[in-house]
C-alpha cells in the first residue's frame, strides 16, 4: 500500500514509518515545517508540505494513497478548544475523501479511563471532560464503516514509551528534578497502562493491513502500572525521595495521576495477532535513557 500518514514526523509517527517500509509499504508524510519534512525524509518517507488546518492537502493526499494513519494531534493544552476542532475538521475531510473506497483508515485516539473497571476496546468513557471531545470524533471515525471505510481507531495509553519519548514520563522526571523529590498522587495506587512504542507501530500497520471496518483496537502491553512504582525508579535513578506530592505540583498531569485507568488489549490481541513484545514501562525506565 502507499499511506498518507499524519503526525509522520512526531513520536510515533517516527516509528510507524519504519515500520510500514520494513513491511513493504510506501510512505506519505504530512510535514508542515522545513524540519519535519526532513525527518520523513530521512525516515523514507515522501513529504507532503502542509498541516491538519489545510484540508484541501489531507483531502488529496487521502485520495491518492491506498490508506491513511491519523497521529497529528495539536498538542497545545492551553487550547484545547483549536486543537480538537482541527482534529475534528481532519478527520473529517479524510473520512470524506475515503468514502466509499474500502480503503482502511486508522486514527489515534487514547484508551478511556473507566472508574472500577479494566477499559476494554467495548467500553464508551463518559463525556464529562474537555478531552471527551477526542472520543466523539474517534467515534465517528469508526462510525465511517457505514460509508465504505474500513476505519479503525487505535487507542493509545497513557504512556508510549521507548528511547526519544519526550511525553508523559519525560514530564514526570522533570517535575522529580525541579521539585528534588519524585512525588506521587494520593497513595500511588493509581495505575497507567503503557506500550512500547514500536509495539504501537505495528498495531497501526496491522489495523490498516487486516482490522475490520468500524474496530476499536487498545495499543496496550502494561495494563496498568502503579505511579508510585514509576516514582520509585525516578527516585532510584535520580537519587531523589519519594512520597505523596499534591496534585498541582504536576500541572495538568496531576489529574492524570490520581486516578486509576488500566486498560486492557485481550481482544485486540486475539483480533489481530498482535502480541507487544517490547519492554514493559519498569523495564523501560530501568535501562536508563530516559535519564541521559
Amino acid at each position: 500500500m502507499q499511506v498518507f500518514v499524519t503526525g509522520a514526523s512526531g513520536w510515533i509517527g517516527s516509528a510507524v514509518i519504519p515500520d510500514l517500509i520494513s513491511a513493504g509499504h510506501t510512505v506519505t508524510g504530512l510535514a508542515r515545517s522545513d524540519a519535519s519534512a526532513a525527518v520523513v525524509e530521512r525516515l523514507g518517507g515522501q513529504v507532503v508540505r502542509g498541516s491538519l488546518s489545510d484540508l484541501d492537502v489531507l483531502t488529496a493526499a487521502a485520495r491518492e494513497a491506498d490508506g491513511v494513519v491519523h497521529l497529528a494531534f495539536h498538542h497545545d493544552f492551553s487550547d484545547l478548544e483549536t486543537a480538537i476542532r482541527l482534529d475534528a475538521e481532519a478527520s473529517e475531510a479524510i473520512g470524506a475523501a475515503l468514502a466509499g473506497t474500502g480503503k482502511p483508515f486508522a486514527a489515534a485516539s487514547g484508551t478511556p479511563g473507566m472508574p472500577g473497571a479494566v477499559a476494554t476496546e467495548e467500553d464508551e468513557p463518559a463525556l464529562d471532560n474537555p478531552l471527551s471531545a477526542r472520543f466523539v470524533i474517534a467515534r465517528a471515525v469508526a462510525g465511517l464503516a457505514e460509508q465504505g471505510v474500513r476505519s479503525s481507531v487505535v487507542r493509545l495509553p497513557r504512556s508510549v514509551h521507548g528511547t526519544g519519548d519526550h511525553g508523559f514520563i519525560p514530564a514526570l522526571i522533570g517535575i522529580a528534578r525541579q521539585h528534588g523529590v519524585s512525588g506521587y498522587v494520593g497513595d500511588g495506587s493509581s495505575r497507567w497502562p503503557a506500550v512500547h512504542v514500536h509495539d504501537a507501530a505495528r498495531l497501526f500497520r496491522l489495523a490498516l493491513e487486516a482490522a475490520p471496518a468500524g474496530s476499536v483496537l487498545h495499543a496496550v502491553g502494561d495494563e496498568g502500572v502503579a505511579v508510585r512504582e514509576i516514582a520509585e525508579v525516578i527516585g532510584r535513578h535520580l537519587d531523589l525521595p519519594v512520597r505523596e506530592a499534591p496534585a498541582e505540583q504536576f500541572g495538568f498531569l496531576g489529574g492524570l495521576l490520581g486516578v486509576d485507568q488500566p486498560a486492557s488489549s485481550a481482544r485486540t490481541q486475539q483480533l489481530l495477532d498482535w502480541h507487544p513484545s517490547g519492554p514493559g514501562l519498569l523495564d523501560d525506565l530501568e535501562k536508563g535513557h530516559y535519564f541521559s
